[in-house]
């Protein structure tokens, strides 16, 4: 399919026109590899099949070039065994036909090529002349620049005797070979009459193609990104959309990015035998491009390919002209696939060598390590002296900017390219241990153990040992553990030091107290620890606020001291943490549980507040452990469908470089299922906590067995999902672990007791849910009892503790519970006055919640069709949606509001309405009415 070149036909039909007239002419078509030189002349004499003109067509060779006269014995072998008239031929294959006559005119010269072409010449001419006599002559050569010496001075002598022959010669040669630079081949081409230089396609012809090639339009994106990848360069193009199609890919937006990406194998190796017909210094200057890569520049790429500016410029002259860089004057290719054709030609050995001395001279330029370190890291063999300090100062730079596993991979090659012993190599291995601690934790724990084995003094091991992660989220292994125990036993006691070996005593210790976080001795030592100090605990260094945020998550896991307490203590060391600092502290993860379990989260949405504007303002990214403590805050604050956009936001930012915070995403996200009545939400968490440091988690897998039970009761399993629920709690209690904000089992126990029937023993358990209540003293835990003691009763004393629920409630930061206790006590006094302004309240915080009513159940036993899921929460936008719209404004103002369109509003609205079960703005302005009063009085 021959697209856009109709300028370069026409040409040829003129010069045709002019050869009836007895004027010859020679025309040649120049261009890069890929323009459609060949495929254009190909198609040429179709072009002129209805036209009384006499085709004669030769493809020159590399192989054939020792072929002599193998061009012009090409030219006469094509012509059509046809009278001279135009009718049928009657003459023997062979006998007195233009081809025979060639033969025998040739046969001397082909023998003996140094023999003198005075004779031949002229007869070779006069037997063309004779063939334009009766219609012109339509010469075609494709490849001019492989023709052999003999034709080529053929073509030459002709192309400077045209009077007469009523011939055209069309000649096609491919810019930057070097053959084209033969005099012969000049003295051809400069006698043309006319150069023609092919455009590239444009993107009206790439969508032609792609239709051709997938028998549909390409959508207007995908269209773009082939046109982009290609350059419109034909050869690339049909390359790129053949492997798409292959693929079993469709011309959509979808795989728009993919088609930038491809490298076809075909196209790869036409590239490579291309450039290895290119001279020496070319190919030297290719390989330094694909080397160096994005760090080349025209000199760094010409030092390395050991040119001086003039054969530099040269070459790159000759790949520009060959079509393969983006410009002439850099040093960049014009698609990734001929950087792999420059490497295909390359030996490992070579590509290695290549990359040695490409690292030696960014070293000498000055470049980043990093940049130094990537050469190295490809080079065959070890690298000099220097390279082992590149190597650990590119890693530093790879872990401030958050990749520990590429920081990893520099430390390796430098532990091999370092030729250190002893206190210098343990340090190295140190280090590579630090990186390893965000994603391996057994190779963390290998490398910390050799690195130890090395080191003479307790105070070095104690420090090495700390590189360990210190399990604050994820357990710490038993071999760990060891490394700890042993390296505290030889610092001693903190109490009998100081300094920084006070500082690496205490953070060994708590360490040590975290990792036995489910054992109740250990977690009522850490309460009789606060207990007996009635002073502030120290918070000066960070290694006293570590030992500090330890003990006081024990206490909260126990929920043995007062909730008040406890998120005292915590506000003191997040006072002495900057928002504002570098990195993230690593006792956030343990005051997080302290805060939200506390029902009291202010202070620590403030600091989060904060040092999320300061990475703004820094231009950095979100930290996915700072999205889970935000998610965890919102979750205790009730909104629901805030709480999961963040949980799910720091899931997909964290699955492969932070486990930790994957696996405290997928806890958040569990209670938001438990919480949203959504099982399957409940299944996808566990489908995704699959692959996350979660085992060993008490929290995060009795969150996720939780979210089975849910489901299970969701079948109707209510025996089997109440067993679930049970044994969480007992295991719970065997680990000392009672606090009633954490994991929540009981009211679930409750609900599914009540479910079955049995009333007396979920009244028991709601009696043991306030007594643990009351001992932590969290507003949300007492009030959350307070309503299910009042539910299960169901008289003036139930309603009586609803009203005490609703009072406690008010005092919480949980607008959920808020909600569910407003909505029990609406129940409870029926009808009136009272009741409706009860719901209206509810109704409007759990709009806000994102969890309409017309989808929350109270208890799992009430009425509802059976197995019928509830509906989907309102998203944040949706509520965003809905509050813009019961204030008043219209939906192009709401949509200029969020900048959107306005049938996006209508789309969130519609979706609105459906979820919270009314029809119109009227009803959600009704529903939202006591928003603004709530609001204020919060």
């Amino acid at each position: 399919m021959l697209l856009e070149r109709t300028s370069e036909t026409a040409l040829v039909q003129d010069a045709l026109h002019a050869a009836a007239d007895g004027r010859s002419s020679l025309l040649l078509l120049a261009g890069p590899l890929g323009i459609g030189r060949s495929a254009w002349l190909r198609e040429l004499p179709a072009r002129f099949a209805d036209q009384d003109v006499c085709v004669m067509r030769a493809n020159a060779a590399v192989m054939e070039q020792d072929f002599a006269y193998g061009v012009v014995r090409q030219f006469f072998d094509s012509l059509p065994l046809a009278a001279p008239g135009g009718g049928a031929a009657d003459v023997p294959i062979g006998e007195d036909t233009p081809a025979a006559e060639a033969e025998d005119l040739l046969p001397a010269a082909a023998d003996d090529p140094a023999a003198p072409l005075d004779a031949i010449l002229p007869e070779l001419r006069e037997m063309l002349a004779r063939l334009g006599r009766e219609r012109p002559l339509l010469m075609l050569v494709d490849d001019l620049q492989w023709a052999d010496t003999w034709s080529l001075r053929c073509l030459a002598y002709l192309a400077g005797r045209p009077q007469g022959l009523r011939a055209v010669l069309v000649c096609t040669l491919r810019d930057g070979d070097p053959r084209a630079r033969h005099p012969l081949v000049c003295e051809v081409t400069d006698a043309a009459t006319q150069v023609m230089r092919p455009a590239p396609l444009s993107p009206a012809a790439t969508a032609r193609l792609i239709r051709k090639q997938f028998d549909e339009s390409g959508e207007e994106e995908f269209v773009r990104a082939c046109h982009q990848a290609s350059g419109g360069n034909p050869m690339f193009l049909s390359s790129v959309l053949s492997a798409l199609d292959d693929a079993g890919l469709r011309p959509t937006a979808a795989h728009a990015a993919t088609a930038g990406t491809l490298r076809p194998a075909p196209l790869r190796e036409r590239l490579a035998g291309c450039l290895s017909t290119q001279p020496q210094p070319v190919r030297d200057l290719a390989a330094a491009m694909a080397i160096l890569g994005e760090q080349g520049t025209p000199g760094l790429a010409a030092r390395l390919a050991r040119l001086d500016t003039i054969g530099a410029s040269g070459a790159l002259r000759v790949l520009n002209r060959l079509g393969l860089l983006t410009a002439e004057d850099v040093p960049g290719f014009v698609h990734p696939v001929v950087q792999d054709a420059v490497e295909t030609a390359m030996t490992m050995a070579e590509r290695g060598s290549w990359h040695e001395r490409a690292a030696g001279l960014l070293y000498e330029a000055g470049h980043s390590s990093e940049e130094v370190a990537a050469q190295l890291m490809a080079a065959a063999t070890p690298g000099n002296g220097w390279s082992a300090a590149v190597l650990r100062t590119a890693a530093d730079a790879a872990l401030r900017r958050g990749a520990p596993q590429e920081a990893a991979r520099f430390l390796r090659r430098a532990l091999l390219d370092s030729t250190e012993q002893g206190e210098d190599r343990a340090r190295l291995l140190i280090d590579l241990a630090g990186a390893e601690s965000a994603y391996d934790s057994a190779a963390c724990e290998r490398h910390t153990a050799q690195a130890i084995a090395l080191l003479d003094t307790p105070h070095d091991r104690a420090a090495a040992a700390l590189r360990i992660s210190p399990g604050f989220v994820s357990t710490v292994s038993p071999a760990a553990l060891d490394i700890l125990r042993q390296a505290a036993a030889d610092l001693g006691s903190p109490e009998r030091l100081a300094g920084s070996a006070r500082d690496l005593a205490l953070r060994l210790e708590a360490r040590l107290s975290h990792s036995a976080r489910q054992d109740p001795a250990e977690l009522a030592r850490s309460v009789r620890w606060l207990r007996e100090r009635p002073e502030a605990p120290a918070v000066c260094s960070g290694a006293e606020r570590e030992l500090l945020a330890v003990l006081l998550h024990a206490a909260t896991l126990s929920g043995r001291l007062p909730a008040y307490e406890v998120v005292r203590q915590a506000e003191r060391i997040l006072r002495r943490v900057p928002a504002t600092g570098p990195g993230s502290p690593s006792v956030l993860p343990l005051l997080a549980p302290v805060f939200t379990g506390s029902d009291d989260v202010d202070a620590l949405a403030g600091w989060l507040e904060a040092r999320e504007q300061h990475r703004r303002r820094a231009g950095d990214g979100p930290e996915p452990l700072a999205q889970v403590e935000l998610a965890m805050v919102l979750l205790a604050r009730g909104r629901l469908a805030h709480a999961r956009e963040h949980a799910e936001r720091a899931f997909e930012q964290a699955a492969d470089g932070c486990p930790d915070g994957a696996a405290m995403a997928v806890a958040v996200l569990a209670a938001v299922a438990l919480e949203a009545r959504d099982p399957v939400l409940g299944e996808r968490v566990r489908a995704e906590a699959s692959g996350q440091r979660t085992a060993g988690n008490l929290a995060s897998t009795t969150m996720l067995r939780l979210t089975e039970a849910q489901v299970e009761a969701q079948r109707g399993e209510l025996d089997q999902a109440l067993d679930t629920v049970l044994a969480c709690g007992r295991q719970l209690e065997a680990s000392g672990w009672r606090n009633p904000v954490l994991v929540p089992w009981r009211p679930w126990a409750i609900r599914l007791l009540h479910r079955s029937g049995d009333l007396e023993s979920a009244r028991a358990l709601a009696e043991e849910e306030y007594a643990q209540a009351r001992i932590w003293g969290a507003p949300v835990a007492i009030g959350r009892a307070q309503r299910l003691r009042g539910r299960l009763r169901g008289d003036s004393e139930g309603t009586a503790l609803l009203r005490d629920a609703v009072d406690v409630l008010r005092g919480s930061a949980n607008e959920l519970e808020l909600a569910r206790a407003l909505r029990a006590l609406a129940r409870a006094v029926r009808d009136g006055a009272e009741a409706r302004e009860l719901l209206r309240e509810s109704t409007a915080l759990a709009l806000a919640c994102g969890v309409p009513w017309k989808a929350e159940r109270d208890l799992p036993g009430s009425p509802g069709p059976a197995g019928t899921p509830p509906e989907p929460a309102l998203t944040p936008t949706e509520s965003r949606v809905a509050a813009l719209a019961g204030s008043g404004l219209t939906n192009q103002e709401i949509a200029t509001e969020l900048g959107v369109g306005s049938r996006v509003v209508e789309k969130h609205l519609t979706n609105s309405y459906r979820k919270l079960g009314i029809s119109g703005r009227p009803q959600l302005a009704a529903l939202l009415g006591g928003a603004r009063k709530i609001s204020a009085g919060s």
